[in-house]
Formats: structure tokens, sequence, C-alpha cells
């Protein structure tokens, strides 16, 4: 069979792993001309270009649909998908607001967020982990780190999702974002931008209200800039965690001896498995700045360039038995938070979250079973998990 690749592939997206496996050993620099892009699947390629942000730029943003790529990507990923010195400047006036201090001290209002959701949905014997969960305790955590009243979380959580994903239904070029992502996309913006005039009138102790006092001497960032960091939340703060957590129950589920040892308490083991494993971000574009030679192969300059974490992940160079789930391995390696001047600032938000909530869990549940017949999986081009993950639980007594 001819090796074929195309994020836009649903039936890739449901199980990518092995054409990963292909890619690294047949074509480690794989050209799809449909697409227009260039993939790297092994890791120690993807974490070269991670670091080399002279060559590989992050001008054009991570994603590579229409709506996404190119100039406008600043619009959507912020400093996320700028070069330095835009990238140094943002950054760093970003991380003046978004401080450890800031995420360490929101971890008693994580819990109730986390008891207040699991205690219904685990009153019986039966709940959906995704419907009843995960993809309402991320955002409420961003929601509350950001300072979104609280009767506009579900509208929030709601317009995050119908930009990030698209359903076999959707009509029109598959490279195309459907008009209701479009649509929901403007609709946010304008909620961010009312917001941040609102807060700028009217300080809370919140991270909006830090960005806005946030400085560099005279440079602060501007309501359009402080906009976008809150946009890029949505992907980078709600998305991801509410995958991780989706994909973290289904692989322990699917092996039972890690999936004891999991709820027996090795939650961070747990947590960073699965970061390798089947992490939520499974891919992120660059552009080359220069001409660029890889095992024999010319990549131009001004390509678009399609680094596959989640293959470096199952590189086995790097990781012995790469399709195994297993908490005892080093996972140091692990490309899923980035790497570089580009890693991953809120990684520790990322890491608490996971935590809270699977500590919260496995204090409740004894052990678990999921209707994989029934579960359903997220389509988009660079993140992998689930909608639904119907599960039937043994309660500890």
């Amino acid at each position: 069979m001819d090796l074929h690749y195309s994020p836009y592939d649903f039936g890739i997206q449901d199980d990518p792993y092995p054409v990963y496996a292909r890619l690294r050993e047949e074509a480690p620099v794989y050209r799809n001309d449909a697409d227009d892009i260039w993939v790297l699947s092994r890791h120690a390629d993807i974490a070269e270009a991670l670091r080399d942000t002279a060559r590989y730029s992050s001008r054009n943003g991570l994603r590579i649909e229409p709506a996404f790529w190119g100039p406008q990507a600043e619009r959507f990923f912020s400093f996320v998908a700028m070069d330095p010195p835009k990238h140094t400047r943002m950054r760093g006036l970003v991380s003046r607001a978004f401080t450890q201090r800031r995420v360490q001290a929101l971890e008693p209002r994580l819990r109730e967020i986390a008891r207040g959701y699991l205690k219904p949905a685990l009153d019986g014997e039966r709940f959906d982990l995704m419907a009843d969960f995960a993809a309402r305790f991320p955002t409420d955590v961003i929601s509350e780190l950001v300072g979104v009243p609280e009767a506009d979380r579900d509208r929030v959580r709601d317009l995050g999702m119908a930009i990030m994903y698209r359903d076999e239904e959707d009509t029109g070029p598959v490279t195309d974002l459907p008009p209701q992502a479009l649509q929901a996309i403007g609709e946010l913006v304008g909620y961010y931008t009312q917001l941040t005039i609102d807060r700028a009138g009217r300080r809370q102790d919140d991270l909006l209200s830090g960005l806005l006092d946030a400085a560099d001497g005279d440079d602060k960032l501007s309501p359009e800039e402080i906009v976008g960091v809150l946009i890029l939340l949505v992907g980078a703060g709600i998305e991801t965690t509410m995958l991780l957590l989706g994909n973290a129950w289904h692989a322990a589920w699917k092996h039972p001896e890690q999936r004891a040892a999991a709820l027996g308490g090795r939650i961070d083991d747990w947590i960073e498995e699965t970061l390798r494993y089947d992490p939520p971000s499974q891919s992120l574009a660059r552009t080359t700045t220069e001409d660029v030679e890889l095992h024999g192969v010319r990549i131009p300059a001004d390509s678009r360039v399609l680094l596959l974490v989640g293959s470096g992940n199952r590189d086995p160079r790097v990781f012995t038995g790469p399709d195994r789930f297993d908490l005892d391995r080093d996972t140091g390696a692990s490309l899923s938070f980035g790497g570089g001047r580009h890693h991953c600032l809120g990684a520790n938000l990322g890491r608490l979250e996971a935590r809270v909530a699977f500590q919260e869990l496995a204090a409740v549940v004894a052990d678990y079973e999921i209707d994989d017949d029934a579960a359903q999986r997220v389509h988009s081009t660079n993140d992998r998990g689930f909608a639904s993950l119907p599960t039937r639980i043994t309660a500890r007594r």
C-alpha cells in the first residue's frame, strides 16, 4: 500500500500511529503536494526544528487551515505565532501576569470546581467523562484564571469547541473551516474585547487584570494584544487539558495493570506517560526561512512544515517499546509541551489541572469500564482526543 499522510484524513485522525511508524521509517521527510506540506516524523528532527527558530519560523501560526495560517495567525495564537523580537517582548509581558504564584494559588478553587462536577456525575454507576466533566472542568479553570463571569462560561466553552473541531457532516472544502467556526471566532473576539474594556475600568484579582497591568518600563500590552492572549487560552488552556483528561482515561482503561497503578496513586506518572503515549496536540506547523537539507531531501524556503509531535513521542530511537503504555517509563524526552523559546508557558497549569482532576476521580473511583463502541472522537487537523467517553464505574467503599 502506498504511504499516505494528510492531517485532514478522518481515518488517520482516528488512529495515526501506524501511519506515523511508516513515515519514520520510509519517509522521515514526507511531501504531501495536495495539502502543500512537508512532514517531519522523527523525534530528533522535530526536537531540532523546535529549537531552531531561525530556520523554522512561527510567523504563520501553528495550524495549516487557511483561516488560521498566515499573517492573521497572531489573532488566534498571539505570541506563539511570532518570532523574535516580537515574540520576546510579548512572552515577557505575558509572563509577568501569568506567574507560577498565580497558578498555584488556584489549586483550592480547582478542587472545588472538580468536586462540583464529579459529585453529581458519580452519584450513579454511569457517566460520560467528557460531557459530564472533562469538557467543563478546564473551561471553568481558565475562566476562573482569566476572570470570566460564571454566567458566561458555558458560552466561552461552546464557542471554543465550534472553532476547534469539525464533524463529518460539515460541507465545503475539507481544508476550510465551517461557517459556524468562523462565526464563533468573531463572537469570541467580540466577547473578550468587551470583557477587556470592562476590566480596564474595574480591576480584579485575575489574569486579565494582570495582563492590563503588565509593563516593562513604559511598554504595556495593547487591548488587541490582550484579546489575542485570551483567544490563545481557549485552545492552549481549555482544549488541550480536556483532551488530555480523556486520553489518559482511555489509555489507562486499555491497560488494566497500569490503570490499577494509576488509580492507586501514581497520578503524575499517569499524566506524563499519557502526554507521551497519546498527546492531545499531535502536530505543530512551522515555516522555513531558508532551504533546509534533511535526510537527503531539500525543503525549500517558505515551505509549510508539519512537526508530528505524536510521532516523535513514539520514536523507538528514543523510547523503548514506544507503543506500550508504561507508567514506569522515563518520559523526560517527551515533546508534548514543545521546546525552545516556544516551550508551553502554561505547562505547569495544565499539569496542575490534570493532577487535581485525577486525584479527585481516584478518591472515589476504584475501577471503571469504558463503552468503547459508544465513544466518539473529535476531528481536528492537529489535536487528538474524545468528545464522548461513556463510563461505568466501581465506586470506592
